[in-house]
């Protein structure tokens, strides 16, 4: 049986319908097509592991901008809070970040799209970078975290993007096309913002860490 191929803008649409893709009320859904989750105190699920990868480098610098002027790719803001199981924000926790650029190359030889960050006093960290691309070895596309703090079990995991055309709209069923993608709760909803002519990304990742 053949399968069917969706154009970008069909999967889009499919995102958008299924909740993966929201749209800021200054940006209408058909505008951005043609240009391009917090209570504290309440119990919380761990977030889930997933494997560390084979691009992790020690000591990168401490920046919330990976993204160069000029680089190539659809922008994305990605934010989120750091908790504890009990809902409790967790401040001073460091987290090592890193991607693939928009063609799917790790920086091997510096640390382009490479960051450790610490979460402020509310728990919060953030930083801007691009989508990152797809590569041979990989299926979708993803930004890898290591995740410590005092007090608590380290965590490595990866965040992903319910847009990613692998998913074609819905990434609750297809969440396992990629194998090392165990849980669909790493598959995190995209929210485009901006005008027509200069789309940007937002995409929140919370942070859940079991206490020792």
């Amino acid at each position: 049986m053949p399968t069917e191929r969706l154009s970008r803008r069909d999967l889009l649409l499919k995102c958008a319908a299924l909740g993966s893709l929201t749209v800021a009320p200054s940006l209408g859904l058909a505008e951005s097509l043609d240009g391009w989750e917090e209570q504290a105190g309440d119990a919380r699920k761990p977030t889930p592991w997933n494997e560390l990868g084979p691009f992790y480098k020690r000591a990168a610098p401490s920046t919330a901008h990976l993204r160069a002027a000029g680089d190539p790719g659809l922008p994305v803001a990605i934010s989120g809070k750091v908790f504890d199981t009990r809902g409790n924000i967790v401040q001073g926790a460091k987290l090592e970040i890193w991607q693939a650029d928009h063609h799917g190359r790790y920086d091997l030889d510096g640390y382009h799209y490479r960051t450790a960050l610490v979460s402020d006093q509310a728990g919060k960290y953030a930083f801007d970078s691009v989508m990152p691309g797809h590569y041979p070895a990989r299926v979708c596309q993803h930004v890898h975290y290591i995740v410590t703090a005092p007090g608590h079990k380290a965590l490595t995991t990866q965040l992903y993007f319910a847009t990613d055309p692998v998913f074609e709209g819905d990434p609750v069923r297809n969440y396992t096309r990629d194998p090392l993608i165990l849980n669909a709760e790493l598959v995190r909803p995209v929210m485009l913002t901006g005008d027509p002519k200069e789309v940007h990304a937002a995409v929140n990742f919370e942070i859940v860490l079991e206490r020792l």
